[in-house]
């Protein structure tokens, strides 16, 4: 531990559980947590990091500003005002801010946080199982025919029928980093030979891929493919990666899976061809504006999952973050590299 590093005063920025605070304040590093809960955004749910903003004073929001202020680290962003912690980074004592999302360029981007210099780590990781079962599921969810299953359950109709086989398909992950390598694993041992996509003049060993291809073969692999998931960043480099050309050259029984931002597809494109039945099916978290519209013809798709961009939570992710907070604390008490390190120039 550095002299700089004694006596860290840990500003949490988000709804987290009692238990997990005190594990926080007990982590070595750590002089004092300011946690107020009564001055945070209401969980909706459990282990939501946006909430329902409350009704706060102007003496309850002079209050936390005063602890924002004081903070060296941040457990989450402020709530209040997340561009304002440029300020407080360059002016003030902030150097550091774990966030509670792997996703986070487009908002250091929108908040210009990229450009402040700020320190900011990701959680990158904490939501590649979940985000892995939420693929297999999407992928069984239409190989395995259940839409037609329940219109036959619901009409009361008994009648056998032949069903495929996941096992032997083929899949390509797009984007190979914590939650894409998950994803190859899942589905390679569910025995489908699995592609993968990721950023060009790289290299990767990752075990269950059978085959990296460049961003110039995907066109032509596409037609190859059986089940597509998204599970890179948004730059721009994947904005609009998967759009009307690449969607028209998957086979008509592809089942496409996002689960990176909705961004990456061309949603107008995708809606048409599955009207059109030129694919199997989409499972989708994400999309292109969210909340999405309720005038969306996805919504009553039998060829759609939609899911509110929740796939990733899980009851207990409060708990992975906090171990992965803490991990980084020792790293920065130490003056180690941290994990997940946030960089501007990748956009993730």
């Amino acid at each position: 531990m550095t002299e700089s590093t004694a006596g860290l005063t840990i500003v949490i920025g988000s709804y987290l559980e009692a238990d997990l605070v005190a594990r926080i304040a007990a982590a070595p590093p750590v002089a004092h947590v300011a946690y107020e809960p009564n001055l945070l955004p209401v969980p909706r749910y459990r282990c939501d990091h946006n909430g329902r903003p409350r009704d706060l004073s102007e003496g309850e929001l002079a209050r936390w500003r005063s602890i924002a202020a004081a903070g060296d680290v941040f457990f989450d962003f402020d709530w209040l005002d997340p561009a304002g912690m440029a300020d407080l980074a360059k002016h003030g004592r902030l150097r550091w801010v774990q966030a509670t999302s792997a996703g986070i360029g487009g908002f250091m981007q929108r908040t210009g946080l990229d450009r402040s210099g700020l320190t900011a780590t990701t959680a990158g990781g904490i939501h590649a199982v979940p985000l892995a079962e939420f693929a297999v599921m999407g992928a069984l969810h239409f190989v395995k025919g259940v839409p037609d299953l329940r219109r036959r359950q619901q009409a009361r109709h008994w009648e056998r029928y032949t069903t495929r086989q996941l096992a032997g398909q083929r899949a390509l992950v797009v984007g190979l980093g914590g939650v894409g390598r998950r994803v190859v694993a899942s589905f390679a041992a569910l025995g489908l030979e699995v592609w993968g996509l990721g950023r060009d003049g790289r290299s990767y060993e990752v075990d269950g891929l059978a085959k990296v291809i460049a961003r110039q073969d995907l066109d032509a692999v596409l037609p190859s493919v059986d089940v597509v998931v998204l599970a890179c960043p948004l730059t721009e480099e994947t904005e609009g990666l998967m759009g009307r050309r690449q969607l028209g050259l998957l086979p008509p029984d592809a089942v496409l899976v996002n689960i990176a931002r909705g961004q990456i597809v061309d949603e107008q494109a995708l809606i048409d061809q599955l009207r059109a039945g030129a694919l199997g099916g989409a499972c989708l978290d994400v999309f292109a504006t969210e909340p999405l519209t309720a005038d969306s013809p996805l919504w009553e798709m039998d060829t759609v999952i939609v899911s509110p961009h929740s796939a990733s939570t899980v009851a207990t992710e409060n708990e992975a973050l906090t171990d992965l907070f803490i991990d980084n604390l020792e790293r920065f008490a130490d003056n180690r590299l941290l994990r997940n390190r946030y960089e501007p120039a990748d956009g993730y």
